[in-house]
């Protein structure tokens, strides 16, 4: 990562160990993603396979995938966030130092707690697959390209990405029309990436950031990468 990137990590991680000290967690979800318990077979990861799960918060879909039989291990800035993951589920967790990162462990789950930005291949080792959750909704806009070239670096030429996002549908553009890969997607992830759009669920929410009750149409989108 340059310096100007570094700038922005240095501030943003500021800002994300704030909302976990404030308990400002709105976006954890409390339940396991429906779309990963549909659509994870696909990759044909077995048992035993080894899942990355970048920017993993305390997030109940590692437990899932730890059900299935798989090896997991995330990462996570905050401390608060590693210690309420392995708190809530019961699990005791191993402490200790790899590199810039503490590696908390109970059974096959293990989350490392540091910055992204600051892994190596050395400290993650080889994954099978890499399971990412939205983790662009959490980075701002002029750092997301980086967080893909850090993604990239890690993984593995046979690697997979499942990939599962939330994008706000095109304006003037009908459920009935053909809905295709999004277009910050392709202009980050195409150049290290081959890209599959493998699902699409379009819904209409309540849009926060308005004051009245006006709704807004999302799209929820599967997409399967692999290492170009």
């Amino acid at each position: 990562m340059d310096n100007h990137g570094l700038v922005h990590s240095n501030r943003d991680n500021h800002l994300w160990l704030q909302c976990w000290l404030d308990q400002r967690t709105d976006f954890h979800q409390t339940e396991v993603n429906p779309l990963l318990i549909k659509f994870w077979p696909s990759l044909e990861s077995g048992v035993g396979s080894r899942i990355f799960v970048p920017l993993c918060g305390k997030s109940l879909d590692m437990i899932w995938l730890a059900d299935r039989g798989h090896e997991v291990i995330g990462v996570e800035l905050s401390p608060v966030a590693v210690s309420a993951f392995f708190q809530e589920n019961n699990l005791q967790p191993v402490k200790r130092v790899v590199g810039q990162f503490t590696l908390w462990s109970h059974g096959n789950i293990s989350i490392l707690c540091g910055d992204y930005f600051a892994l190596t291949k050395a400290d993650i080792g080889f994954f099978d697959a890499a399971y990412d959750r939205a983790a662009l909704t959490s980075l701002p806009e002029n750092i997301r390209a980086l967080y893909v070239k850090q993604l990239h670096k890690l993984v593995a030429k046979t690697s997979k990405v499942f990939l599962l996002t939330i994008e706000d549908a095109a304006e003037n553009v009908s459920m009935s029309q053909a809905i295709g890969v999004d277009e910050e997607i392709k202009n980050i992830y195409s150049d290290g990436f081959e890209i599959d759009l493998a699902y699409v669920e379009s819904v209409f929410e309540a849009d926060p950031a308005s004051q009245n009750t006006d709704v807004k149409r999302v799209e929820y989108k599967v997409y399967r990468l692999s290492c170009k």
